[in-house]
């Protein structure tokens, strides 16, 4: 029996989302990986392994990450996600568990993945909530950085805003939406995309940070896109404040509506 998972993580601490090595570990810290596949392993009473929708850098946080897994264990999808979230950190917990087709793949089955970059924009630092936000001191134009920001639409090669250890193997991809505003003293940048590439939403925020600041002009960004070469863009944001939002689905896989494309969400 194929099960697909929504699950919600705080990713300070984990050395991201891969499992790496026979325990789960590399340089001393545990990956979300394999925190959820050793607690649903012990719920199953046998082993388990998962697929995740996009895989998360070090610190960085997920609203709704999917994963799915096969396994013939007699359990429902309330002891799923109930007895699997006991058995994991206070950090991780299991929303919501469905029953899929065995040919849903939470990776290939997306149509759609979407991030969410804040940014406290004040003199001083934060202290409540700081490991969900990145702080710049300096004022910041948001709508500029907006303007700028729609250089990025549409299916261009994002080699300028991708790290040297991506291991894609090209940097062609579908930005369908990208947008920047103000809220209060937070600036909020939003990514949908078919797919992204390692560190590309961090280098676009890191990018788009040079423009807030006025340090370069809006079409700025246009060039960075062109010239393709990384060398020449600004440095990449910080983990703190990127969540990942979720993957998109067809409507087909009978999935919770938070994942599932509708005619405001790409599809």
């Amino acid at each position: 029996m194929r099960y697909a998972l929504g699950v919600e993580y705080d990713g300070s601490g984990f050395h991201g989302w891969q499992r790496l090595g026979p325990h789960g570990q590399a340089d001393g810290e545990a990956t979300l990986q394999a925190a959820l596949e050793d607690a649903l392993s012990s719920v199953a009473a046998m082993p388990v392994s998962v697929i995740c929708a996009g895989r998360t850098d070090a610190g960085v946080h997920a609203e709704c990450q999917v994963v799915h897994f096969d396994c013939a264990a007699p359990r429902n999808p309330r002891s799923w996600s109930l007895g699997t979230t006991t058995r994991l950190p206070p950090s991780i917990c299991v929303r919501w568990c469905v029953p899929v087709p065995d040919d849903f793949n939470a990776r290939f089955s997306a149509r759609a993945r979407r991030y969410r970059y804040r940014i406290l924009n004040r003199a001083v630092r934060p202290a409540l909530g700081r490991q969900l936000l990145s702080w710049e001191r300096l004022p910041l134009d948001a709508e500029c950085m907006h303007r700028a920001a729609q250089a990025l639409l549409g299916e261009n090669d994002f080699n300028a805003f991708r790290t040297v250890h991506c291991q894609a193997p090209h940097a062609r991809r579908d930005l369908q939406a990208i947008a920047v505003r103000r809220d209060g003293e937070q600036v909020v940048v939003e990514v949908q995309a078919n797919a992204f590439l390692h560190h590309m939403v961090r280098n676009i925020v890191g990018s788009l940070l040079m423009v807030g600041r006025g340090e370069r002009p809006e079409g700025w960004i246009a060039e960075l896109l062109a010239g393709r070469d990384r060398t020449l863009a600004g440095p990449t944001a910080p983990a703190d404040g990127l969540v990942f939002l979720g993957p998109l689905y067809p409507a087909q896989w009978g999935l919770p509506p938070e994942v599932t494309m509708d005619a405001g969400r790409g599809g």
